[in-house]
């Protein structure tokens, strides 16, 4: 039997083809099934099973070093900053931290507002690890402080890992800086 002689370019070219796509939708499928089964892995607790949280509340004081980073932007209405962070947390958190802070300082004494990151690492009541707190925060020489400022999710890490939470800020009058943290953690299995 003599082999097959007569098949165009053409037909080989989309049989070619066909066979790319059939080994490229086995390469990605192959793939996130891998991608499914390492997450799984890493993150039993979000295999359907029910995390037992504990809840928390440290509170305690701090000191801060803001440090001025580059030149502040001056128009009328509010000058425009950009600060960086250095704090050192005492009572139920022992931790030291490092952010960012962008600010506006408006023209009415008192009235404020910024935006922060920072990355807090240290022991939280026995619990080492990091986490990161996301602020945002206004100052109103009418109507006084209000303020956000929570735990970034899947930010935790070490025994701080699966970290959620709120803090509160306060400024005592002689300028001493506290802070109250409720926060939430995975309870040890």
């Amino acid at each position: 039997m003599a082999p097959c002689t007569s098949l165009s370019a053409a037909a080989i070219s989309g049989a070619l083809a066909t066979i790319t796509i059939v080994l490229l939708a086995t390469v990605a499928g192959l793939s996130a099934a891998w991608l499914t089964s390492a997450r799984a892995q890493s993150q039993p607790e979000r295999q359907g099973q029910k995390v037992v949280l504990m809840s928390g509340r440290a509170i305690g004081d701090f000191t801060v070093k803001v440090t001025p980073d580059g030149d502040i932007d001056k128009a009328q209405g509010a000058a425009l900053g950009r600060m960086t962070l250095d704090k050192q947390f005492t009572g139920d958190l022992t931790a030291s931290s490092k952010g960012q802070m962008l600010t506006a300082m408006t023209d009415v004494k008192g009235s404020a507002g910024y935006v922060a990151i920072e990355r807090v690492t240290g022991t939280l009541q026995g619990h080492n690890g990091s986490f990161v707190l996301q602020h945002f925060a206004t100052m109103s020489a009418a109507s006084g402080p209000q303020q956000s400022i929570t735990v970034v999710p899947d930010s935790g890490t070490g025994q701080l890992a699966g970290i959620a939470g709120q803090m509160l800020i306060k400024i005592a009058p002689d300028g001493k800086h506290s802070y109250e943290f409720e926060y939430k953690l995975p309870a040890a299995q």
